[in-house]
C-alpha cells in the first residue's frame, strides 16, 4: 500500500519542472522502496529508468464518449489469466493500457500504461474539465507495467482496440537500461 501511495503522490506534482521531478521521484522509489518491482539484487546498481525526451506534441486534447458498459476481457500474459473490466467513460475508475509500434522495439513489448485512476496514476497524465466530455492526456507520463521489471508481477495487457498503428515516442523506454 505504501508503494502505491508514494507513486500516486508523484502524480500530484505541479509546476514547470513537474515532469523532470516526476521522473527523478520514480527513479528514487524504484531504487530505494522495499516494494519496488526492481529485483532486490539489481537495486544497488540501478541507474534509473530511461525515457524519451519530453515532447509537448504528445499532450493531446481528446473527447470521451460514453460506452455501452460491455465487458472487456484483458489478458495478463501470466498465470493470473484474464481480468474483466467494464467499458466506461464517466463513472468508475479509468485505466488506459496501450501498445504502439514502438512496443517490443524501443518500449516494453506488451505495452505501457498511461494512467489508472484506481492507483492514483492519473493526476499529471489526465486532466478532466468539469461539465465537459473532453480531457487532456499526456503520453509523456506513459510508464511500463510492473511486469516489465520482474516476472513476479502479472499485468493487464493492452486490449486490441488500444493497440495504436503509430509510434508514441513519449514516456518510458524499455527496461533494463
Amino acid at each position: 500500500m505504501d508503494w502505491r501511495r508514494r507513486v500516486g503522490d508523484l502524480y500530484r506534482l505541479r509546476g514547470p519542472g513537474a515532469l523532470e521531478e516526476f521522473r527523478r521521484g520514480r527513479d528514487r522509489l524504484f531504487r530505494e522502496h522495499p516494494q519496488s518491482p526492481i529485483p532486490q539484487d539489481e537495486r544497488e546498481t540501478f541507474g534509473g529508468l530511461r525515457y524519451f525526451s519530453p515532447d509537448p506534441a504528445y499532450r493531446l486534447r481528446c473527447r470521451l464518449e460514453p460506452s455501452d458498459g460491455s465487458q472487456l476481457v484483458v489478458d495478463t500474459g501470466g498465470d493470473d489469466g484474464v481480468i474483466r473490466y467494464r467499458r466506461a467513460a464517466y463513472a468508475g475508475g479509468l485505466f488506459l493500457p496501450f501498445a504502439d509500434t514502438t512496443s517490443g522495439q524501443e518500449t516494453y513489448g506488451a505495452g505501457r500504461y498511461l494512467f489508472d485512476t484506481v492507483k492514483n496514476t492519473d493526476g499529471l497524465a489526465l486532466e478532466l474539465e468539469a461539465g465537459s466530455n473532453e480531457v487532456t492526456i499526456d503520453f509523456n507520463y506513459a510508464y511500463n507495467p510492473s511486469c516489465a521489471y520482474s516476472p513476479l508481477w502479472a499485468c493487464p495487457l493492452a486490449p486490441p482496440e488500444n493497440r495504436l498503428p503509430v509510434a508514441v515516442r513519449a514516456g518510458e523506454l524499455t527496461y533494463p537500461t
